[in-house]
């Protein structure tokens, strides 16, 4: 095997000690502004990335806000309409407390007043009590009197 069997990819690429330090210079910039040239279009290309999948996440954002509002208020009213349930019950059950509160007023009330009537009846009974009793002792006391005088 010959040391040079045509063009191959050792004869594409000459080595870099061979050729002068221009031309190898040359040759490095050259590839150091592809690379270059590159990266600003991976750079360029990555943003369109990123501002494609910013668009694509607020679309989703949004819809699972809709999604999720839409289920707060399909959830929501079952509660709400129980709760209105149960407003109106206890609403109920407040009137008839008053009601009976009420009632009881009046009829402690109506105690009080039988009471005072009740009272006032048992001191007139007591005052005639006594006046009786003082006149029943008047009464006695005249009647031995009387028969003291009467001779024996």
């Amino acid at each position: 095997a010959s040391p040079r069997q045509g063009p191959g990819p050792a004869a594409e690429r000459p080595d870099p000690s061979r050729l002068r330090p221009h031309v190898v210079l040359a040759q490095e910039n050259t590839q150091i502004r592809d690379l270059q040239q590159e990266n600003r279009e991976l750079w360029v290309s990555l943003e369109e990335h990123q501002d494609a999948l910013e668009l694509i996440m607020s679309k989703y954002r949004k819809q699972m806000l809709q999604l999720l509002e839409g289920r707060k208020r399909e959830e929501a009213e079952p509660v709400l309409k129980v709760h209105q349930a149960n407003s109106g019950e206890i609403e109920s059950q407040i009137d008839r407390i008053c009601e009976m509160g009420a009632v009881m007023r009046k009829a402690v009330q109506v105690d009080d007043e039988q009471f005072f009537k009740v009272q006032e009846r048992l001191a007139q009974l007591e005052l005639e009590n006594k006046e009786l009793r003082e006149l029943l002792l008047i009464s006695k006391e005249s009647f031995e009197v009387g028969r003291e005088d009467l001779p024996d």
